[in-house]
């Protein structure tokens, strides 16, 4: 175990982060007098844990060699869901153990599929404890995805490594360094899309707990309702704003921050994000107009956009409950739900750029077929891209949909119905929270589900959430060897 001391020191790094965050729902707790400690033990046991981690494997040097950055990107996960859900199994609210961990890894997967029945009258502090999880969670997997998987070259990421070494031994200083750029944007949107909600009419709890959420495109509320709780469009409006500035690369807020000025016009994956966001929020607006929805045409568009935009990004926030509006839109959204944002963002799905390559390689096929004898060179943003770089993206995009495939079945057997298998395995592994259907649609939630169901739900959050190859790859023995 000598060998993964690196890997349990950063670990133990995280579980004191984690556990100093839960101080701040305490202060929630003592503001709004809520007669617990749930969060005060919660916080001394993560600490506790997390600082004998840290003198356990403290050393000399650190490294990361690319086995060890593999278990570190899973261990990582698991662990701060283990821990993330000690103050809900310490509430006063009586979670399961298989509830609790259900609703701490939705929360660090930043999923938003929650088994809180009643959030009108759950304890302000474990609303604000979901939604601190989702931003965790958002920043996370944003570090993670520039500095961490293109080093692995999981599902075609390598397209989008920094500049700088090659090496996994190095990966430490410079994950330091981008990541000081990257959550001080990270926090710089959180704090004017707080602001905003605040401005426009939230309280100042909602809007601090939403402005998490909304970053992190995780989709955790406070209410019921959800967003459309507040029945402003105004917030509605600010929400899709934020949410789609939460769904484009980080890395290009990075490239602007050096210099580059154009990066948000030039880049093609988030011009193909704003292109597939218009087309949808254009179908949908037609597809209410021909079923004669009952509102005004620029309701029928804030309702189009928003939920188009809530779905896509995976964030799962909703204002109405779009099962009511016919088979074709529980298709329409089921397929967006697969799509997700950008590489590189806090969203989740198969991303924008790998659809895009998936279109480039169909098209070069055809030329092929009219050009047998030509030679056709692939680019991507101005990158030549090789013949390998498009399998691995295949291959991602085919495994993506076969583990979806097996997801639903074993939900099945667990004994949920047929619109819930598929739309709960869709929504976990596109970490998109609401499903389809009255048990997990967008007025339900998943109390009711059997527990395996949960844990099986569970697993498919972390698959998604860590894009499928960085977990199975630790199942295999040949991984391990020497």
């Amino acid at each position: 175990m000598a060998t993964n001391k690196t890997v349990f020191f950063l670990i133990g790094i995280l579980l004191v982060v984690l556990g100093v965050s839960m101080l701040a729902p305490y202060l929630i707790q003592l503001l709004y007098r809520e007669n617990n400690h749930a969060f005060v033990s919660g916080a001394f046991v993560t600490i506790f844990i997390g600082v004998l981690f840290v003198l356990a494997n403290l050393g000399n040097e650190f490294k990361l060699n690319l086995r060890q950055t593999f278990l570190f990107s899973t261990l990582a996960w698991i662990m701060v869901a283990i821990f993330g859900c000690l103050p809900f199994l310490l509430s006063p609210e009586e979670f399961t153990l298989s509830d609790a961990f259900f609703e701490s890894m939705s929360g660090i997967t930043t999923t938003g599929a929650t088994i809180i029945s009643d959030l009108d009258n759950s304890p302000k502090s474990i609303l604000m404890w979901r939604a601190i999880l989702q931003w965790l969670g958002g920043i996370g997997i944003v570090v993670m995805a520039i500095t961490i998987l293109p080093l692995l070259k999981v599902g075609g990421m390598q397209l989008f490594k920094m500049e700088g070494p090659d090496s996994t031994e190095k990966i430490l200083p410079r994950t330091i360094e981008v990541a000081t750029i990257i959550i001080s944007t990270y926090l710089v949107l959180t704090f004017f899309c707080g602001m905003l909600y605040w401005l426009f009419g939230m309280s100042i709890f909602d809007s601090i707990a939403h402005a998490m959420t909304t970053i992190a495109t995780g989709g955790f509320a406070t209410h019921n309702d959800s967003i459309g709780f507040f029945k402003n469009s105004n917030i509605e409006i600010i929400a899709s704003i934020f949410i789609v500035l939460g769904s484009i690369p980080f890395i290009s807020y990075l490239k602007f921050v050096q210099g580059n000025k154009n990066i948000f016009f030039k880049d093609i994956q988030i011009k193909g994000l704003i292109y597939l966001i218009l087309i949808s929020v254009f179908t949908m607006f037609i597809y209410l107009l021909f079923i004669n929805y009952e509102s005004s045409v620029f309701d029928k568009i804030r309702i189009s956009s928003f939920n188009v935009i809530s779905i896509l990004s995976g964030t799962g926030y909703v204002t109405d409950d779009f099962g009511l509006w016919g088979n074709f839109s529980l298709i329409f959204f089921l397929f967006l739900m697969f799509v997700g944002g950008c590489a590189g963002s806090t969203a989740c799905g198969i991303k924008i750029f790998r659809l895009q390559m998936l279109f480039i390689f169909l098209l070069n096929q055809i030329k092929k077929l009219i050009y047998p004898n030509s030679v056709i060179i692939t680019k991507y943003n101005n990158q030549k891209i090789s013949d390998d770089f498009i399998s691995s993206v295949i291959i991602f995009i085919f495994s993506f949909l076969f583990i979806f495939l097996i997801i639903s079945m074993l939900l099945s057997i667990s004994g949920l119905d047929f619109l819930t298998s598929i739309s709960g395995a869709a929504s976990a592994i596109s970490n998109v929270g609401p499903g389809l259907g009255d048990v997990i649609g967008p007025n339900g939630n998943y109390k009711e589900i059997p527990d395996l169901s949960k844990w099986i739900l569970s697993v498919g959050m972390l698959l998604g959430r860590l894009e499928l190859f960085a977990v199975l790859v630790l199942f295999f023995p040949s991984f391990w060897r020497n």
